[in-house]
């Protein structure tokens, strides 16, 4: 073959390239699945369905919530990790992710190397309530009565791994005192026990706190981040009591490892505008979380910082599930 040829054939190809190239239509070009690994109705799919809704009037793209729950969401999680990373698959988790992490004994992905973070979506803060026979009316005077009772106070959990389980578990090693710890099937399940007295405290999420505390059904204490909120502001931080103490979550979103990096980009700009519309905002601080967006790289120091913390959390709250 002459070398004018093989210039020629050289030149078709390069020019079929970049015809395909120039063919292909601008992500999204289809409906894209977002994967939410808890239940209808939580937070997590709160944030998810309030988040990207707003994407997809953003992108004239249809944005399709599929509802994966089960065994703390790792069912989903595994799902999108086996997915193509090509953008349209992605997942929505809370900081669970990375306590999952730590509480199995084996996972079918890792999880900082199987994902990558677009950003995070929402920050959710918890609430100290006790059960109104009890004789605590501050966070003082609970650790009081724990360090009078030791191992008879109870605190309740959606679950062993749960927010409310690490989250207690922690408050009682950092104060000091042994409380145990009851496990329920579901966080509002909870803190109706809180109500009906099962159970002494627990730490949960404020939205599910909130319609206990508004009945008088059960007595809030105090929040779980470092400051007070602006919804409730009337009640400390209990890090105002124990040093130190903070407790807070996230719901975060996701994409298999793999993902083109214009497409991880495309999707935090789209949720930096989502999460920054006021109606979204509103929408989010009305059942008490805080809209949040990061950079890709913020996210992944996060994302670390998490993993580092909820091995230490996870390893002095004694949880293990297979």
């Amino acid at each position: 073959m002459s070398k004018i040829r093989l210039m020629s054939v050289a030149t078709a190809a390069a020019l079929c390239a970049c015809g395909n190239a120039w063919a292909q239509a601008p992500y999204p070009n289809k409906p894209v699945r977002v994967v939410i690994v808890f239940p209808p109705g939580g937070s997590t799919d709160i944030v998810g369905r309030v988040a990207y809704g707003k994407v997809a009037e953003q992108m004239g793209q249809q944005f399709v919530i599929d509802n994966r729950p089960g065994a703390g969401g790792t069912i989903g999680a595994a799902m999108v990790a086996k997915s193509p990373p090509d953008g349209y698959t992605l997942m929505v988790y809370s900081a669970t992710f990375v306590a999952n992490a730590h509480l199995y004994q084996k996972l079918p992905y890792h999880a900082l190397k199987d994902f990558i973070g677009i950003t995070p979506i929402a920050r959710l803060v918890g609430l100290l309530a006790v059960t109104p026979s009890l004789p605590a009316k501050s966070v003082k005077e609970l650790v009081a009565l724990g360090k009078n009772r030791p191992g008879e106070l109870t605190y309740g959990s959606a679950g062993i791994g749960a927010y409310q389980h690490l989250a207690g578990s922690l408050f009682g090693n950092m104060a000091g005192i042994k409380i145990t710890h009851v496990p329920y099937k579901g966080g509002s399940l909870a803190t109706l026990a809180a109500a009906v007295g099962e159970i002494q405290f627990l730490i949960t999420p404020i939205s599910e706190a909130l319609p206990q505390i508004k009945g008088n059904r059960v007595r809030a204490l105090a929040v779980s981040s470092e400051k007070r909120v602006a919804l409730l502001p009337d009640l400390p931080a209990i890090g105002e009591t124990i040093k130190g103490y903070e407790f807070v979550s996230w719901m975060g979103t996701f994409a298999p490892a793999g993902t083109p990096r214009p497409i991880v980009e495309r999707l935090n700009g789209e949720l930096r505008k989502a999460v920054a519309d006021s109606a979204v905002a509103a929408n989010l601080n009305s059942q008490a979380l805080d809209p949040m967006h990061m950079s890709i790289e913020e996210f992944a120091k996060l994302l670390k910082a998490e993993y580092d913390k909820y091995a230490h959390v996870v390893k002095a709250s004694g949880a293990r599930l297979d």
